[in-house]
């Protein structure tokens, strides 16, 4: 067997978690996640032979992902909604960690489900990523001020749609 295919293999397997995860983020939606994962990792194969040479296989498949999202924003997209809302969380002290998680998890996914895709893609490379504006205006393909103003349309309309998330950054900071 050819061992570039047998290594092309070995990254998809081992890197496709961490791919679909910064895919879902980015797109809101576990089989839009997929097909973006699987559309950067078909470009992937095709330059393989270069990106194993240079060490680049990762960040190029990410930088594809941030491109082809992009591109496909720039696509005429049917708006899709999250049916009902979410029950209101109950004070008391016998509530679990575990519940209180999963509520938080889910107020957190609809609120990012109500962000632009391109808001949400910022949101993604900078905060779940940790890269600096500079960073994720050139994956993204577009200006430092455009990452900017997408950060703070998208946490204003976060603190707007899901204030209740506010207590998460101060419950997280102060465990620090």
């Amino acid at each position: 067997m050819d061992p570039l295919l047998t290594e092309f293999e070995t990254f998809v397997r081992t890197r496709t978690p961490a791919l679909l995860r910064s895919a879902y983020l980015l797109t809101g939606d576990q089989h839009l996640a997929e097909d973006l994962v699987q559309s950067a990792l078909a470009r992937t194969h095709r330059s393989w032979k270069r990106l194993h040479e240079s060490g680049n296989a990762e960040a190029y498949t990410r930088k594809t992902m941030y491109h082809l999202q992009v591109s496909w924003w720039r696509r005429r997209r049917v708006g899709e909604s999250m049916p009902g809302d979410l029950p209101d969380r109950s004070d008391s002290s016998s509530d679990s960690d575990a519940a209180h998680q999963t509520i938080m998890r889910l107020t957190l996914r609809n609120a990012l489900a109500q962000l632009s895709a391109k808001q949400r893609a910022v949101l993604v490379l900078r905060f779940f990523e940790d890269r600096t504006e500079m960073e994720a205006a050139g994956l993204l393909g577009v200006t430092v001020g455009t990452v900017k103003s997408q950060t703070s349309k998208a946490l204003a309309k976060l603190r707007t749609v899901a204030p209740e998330l506010g207590e998460l950054y101060v419950s997280e900071g102060s465990a620090r």
